[in-house]
């Protein structure tokens, strides 16, 4: 127990530290919301990764889709570096640091607003992010208080409280910077502790061989399949590549992730962020999913719901509870890090939004700049007490795993802003009507769908499905209505063979040199 608290409390220490060495970037609003648009590519991959992957990952998905799937949930963290990370960057990268930088835009509504020149829009879309990212944060603050659970015997509620205490402090202090200098730290605890993690998982099952053979035994509920989780796509083909979608296209829409490339700074940087945050997404979410894939071993110790069906969010903690003290302290750490940098991202950008898209030129007229970041740092508090709140009353409530309330967020922006964001940053011919299209169906789908469910039956079974449509359709939406609507007349370069990044910095030299 000693080594325990001992891990966290350095972990705190160091966390609360950073903070309060970032202060002097926090000096505008550029430096606190995006660290004056000069972050390398080694902070900004790993804030991508950190971003991405929190408790909700390692403690819900995990849990629930290893075992759903088996072993096949790997592919789940090899889509999220393939196509959440890679690909995000390469296509979306250069792109977004370009024309972010040419509209002056911080946020993703601001970034609507001057791109699609509809101040409607801009507050349509800081509303949305407000709304749905607090469901997401409440997600996270669950996956890491139920670990505490197990580890310190705390309460939940102890938990939830000190976790947004110690947030709070940093990110208010430090802003975007000690944000991603945490992330960093907490990035290098998360990939050293996931491998330890499996290691330590599979000697305690007599080896990866024996560990696959006794796997191979278990039957899959309504298949008649020969060892289905531990086959290639596992037993349920169809679903799986709905989580897939859902968890690697969705980084493209939402607006936590995107604001990493807002923030990077120019040359080669993208580039080699690309590489860092594919090799960390392989790791920590490949690791993550196959760590999960063998949650059936546990099936015996795993807590049970009244109608037989396992509570998801207590497998990967059930699996961890038989490891040495040393290594589950390791894995607090490593869960707290993806738990914190995941949660700062979250309301950093849910405060910034509401400052600059709401209440900036709305409520508020002529707000100065050091106006701007005394909201900021108020509706920082506000977010993360918010959604804290929310953590306990959905405790208690008929919502009792992770991963619902994660698809209903994720859905709910990603389905609205994927599209527009998309097609915004590469065609000229896209409408004001195709962005509000947009904005209601992956609003109205995933919304209606979770009060379908309420009330009987869901439209859709599987949330996350929901979610992933939700997505496809802002994709296909925006274009097609923006055929038969009047676009926005806007200049969009057409692309080129190098990046727009380099570009940029080959013009920054020529004119050095000039």
């Amino acid at each position: 127990m000693i080594e325990k608290i001992c891990m966290v409390l350095i972990f705190v220490g160091v966390a609360v530290g950073v903070g309060i060495y970032c202060r002097r970037h926090t000096g505008t609003v550029d430096g606190f919301i995006l660290g004056g648009r000069n972050v390398g590519p080694w902070l900004s991959a790993f804030a991508f990764g950190t971003s991405y992957f929190s408790a909700v990952i390692f403690v819900g998905y995990a849990g629930q889709f290893g075992w759903k799937y088996g072993v096949a949930a790997t592919w789940i963290g090899i889509g999220n570096a393939i196509l959440g990370s890679l690909l995000a960057w390469w296509v979306l990268g250069p792109r977004t640091r370009e024309m972010t930088h040419r509209l002056g835009a911080s946020t993703m509504p601001e970034f609507f607003g001057a791109r699609y020149q509809s101040k409607g829009l801009r507050i349509a879309a800081a509303a949305i992010i407000f709304v749905f990212l607090i469901p997401y944060t409440a997600s996270v603050y669950n996956g890491l208080s139920r670990l505490f659970g197990m580890a310190f015997g705390l309460p939940y509620e102890w938990c939830v409280i000190g976790m947004a205490v110690i947030t709070c402090i940093y990110v208010v202090l430090g802003g975007y910077m000690a944000t991603v200098m945490n992330d960093f730290i907490q990035g290098i605890v998360m990939l050293l502790g996931i491998v330890a993690v499996i290691v330590a998982v599979l000697v305690n099952n007599g080896g990866f061989t024996e560990a696959l053979t006794t796997l191979s035994l278990i039957p899959a509920e309504g298949s008649e399949m020969a060892g289905p989780f531990v086959s290639f796509f596992g037993p349920n083909l169809p679903d799986l590549l709905g989580v897939i979608v859902l968890t690697s296209l969705g980084t493209w829409g939402l607006p936590q992730m995107v604001q990493k490339f807002y923030a990077i700074k120019s040359g080669p940087a993208i580039k080699q962020g690309a590489i860092i945050s594919t090799v960390f997404a392989m790791v920590v979410a490949g690791g993550s999913y196959f760590l999960g894939g063998f949650g059936r071993l546990y099936g015996g110790q795993v807590e049970m719901t009244a109608a037989g069906t396992p509570v998801y969010d207590s497998i990967i903690p059930t699996m961890l509870s038989t490891l040495p003290d040393l290594l589950i302290g390791i894995v607090i750490v490593l869960v707290l890090s993806a738990s914190m940098s995941t949660l700062s991202s979250l309301v950093l950008t849910s405060s910034s939004t509401l400052t600059l898209d709401l209440i900036k030129d709305n409520l508020v007229k002529n707000m100065s700049e050091k106006k701007q970041l005394s909201y900021m740092r108020v509706l920082l508090v506000v977010f993360i007490v918010i959604s804290a709140v929310l953590a306990l009353v959905q405790y208690n409530s008929s919502i009792t795993f992770i991963a619902q309330l994660m698809s209903i967020s994720w859905g709910a922006l990603a389905g609205s802003f994927l599209g527009p964001f998309f097609w915004g940053l590469f065609s000229k011919r896209i409408s004001r009507p195709a962005v509000w299209a947009s904005f209601i169906v992956g609003v109205g789908l995933t919304t209606g769908n979770m009060i379908a469910g309420f009330m009987g039956t869901a439209f859709i079974a599987s949330p996350i499905n929901c979610g992933a449509i939700a997505m496809v359709l802002s994709l296909v939406i925006v274009p097609v209505v923006s055929l038969f609507t009047k676009r926005v007349d806007f200049e969009v370069d057409p692309p080129h063979v190098e990046g727009a990044i380099d570009r940029e910095y080959e013009q920054e030299l020529e004119a050095e040199q000039a």
